[in-house]
């Protein structure tokens, strides 16, 4: 019995060593064949879908806006040529985004030849949103309805990336938040931030159900503006608090988006809401950082030697 248990043990010994042999030939290239190797595209497709922001609205520089900047970006990192093909709309809306989607074949053929695909989406349906019932509401009546619209909101969202995903299965998609452009003039109005929270919060949350979709976070960056720090911005609620004794009027934000300056250094003088060229640069910034993290579409699988 003792010899027979050996015996066992020894073939045991056998069959793994024999197993392991088996597997480092079959893995490893054999004289002759080619290996795969990983390298940058010559060139690259990059399809961006949105709204203004997308468009480049308040762009002074008229470079674009983020999506000029990140073209050049790229092709200075990669050292290979970027094409890009700009759907960006004024004013759109999720669901206008999605109907220009369907309805006009130029931005599918787009998409579909796409490497890598750039969008903003969202602001202008939060934007309807609390025009729409903002104006005379109390703080606790805009929150139920800015809950009661995410919902909505999020279901446009659904739909539209659905769409894009029939067209392109395979490209990452990154899709840059919603900001506060008043957050200077009513830093300690709470509303506002909540409802720009919330919706950022729902789009990052929709995106976790796509695959290769990532959520680009600019909220901070571009509704504080220069004032990033704490320090800063408590500063910035102490000279402001006995300005609007914590009211927003309808009246006191169009008066802000009529003058030919702002506090925020990172916005547009020219409507008070969209970025400037320095603004579209933070943008691009925060975009660059989540493509290198997630930088496959720059690459390709080529036979080796």
């Amino acid at each position: 019995m003792k010899k027979w248990i050996i015996s066992l043990v020894v073939l045991a010994g056998v069959a793994a060593g024999g197993g392991v042999a088996y597997q480092k030939l079959t893995s490893s290239p054999q004289p002759g064949t080619q290996s795969a190797q990983r390298v940058v595209k010559k060139q690259i497709h990059l399809a961006a879908l949105g709204d203004s922001l997308t468009e480049g609205v308040g762009d002074q520089a008229k470079q674009g806006g983020y999506v000029g900047i990140i073209k050049q970006t790229l092709a200075k990192q990669y050292h290979n040529q970027v094409v890009t093909a700009n759907f960006g709309k004024s004013g759109d809306r999720s669901d206008q985004i999605l109907k220009r989607l369907n309805t006009q074949p130029q931005i599918k053929t787009g998409l579909k030849h796409a490497d890598v695909i750039v969008m903003t989406v969202g602001g202008n349906d939060l934007s309807q949103l609390l025009y729409a019932k903002a104006p005379g509401a109390s703080a606790k009546q805009v929150d139920q309805a800015v809950a009661k619209g995410a919902h909505t909101y999020q279901q446009k969202l659904q739909r539209l990336y659905r769409a894009i995903r029939e067209v392109n299965p395979h490209a990452p998609i990154f899709v840059i938040s919603v900001y506060n452009p008043y957050y200077v003039y009513f830093p300690n109005i709470t509303t506002m931030n909540d409802a720009v929270t919330q919706w950022n919060r729902v789009t990052k949350q929709t995106l976790t159900k796509h695959p290769q979709t990532y959520f680009v976070n600019i909220q901070q960056t571009m509704s504080y503006g220069q004032y990033q720090t704490a320090a800063q911005r408590s500063s910035l609620v102490a000279r402001t608090e006995s300005a609007n004794r914590g009211k927003t009027q309808q009246q006191e934000v169009v008066k802000v988006m009529k003058t030919n300056r702002n506090l925020n250094q990172y916005i547009s003088t020219g409507d008070n809401y969209h970025p400037n060229h320095r603004g579209y640069e933070k943008m691009a910034a925060a975009l660059l950082k989540n493509m290198q993290q997630h930088d496959q579409f720059e690459y390709e699988t080529k036979a080796g030697n």
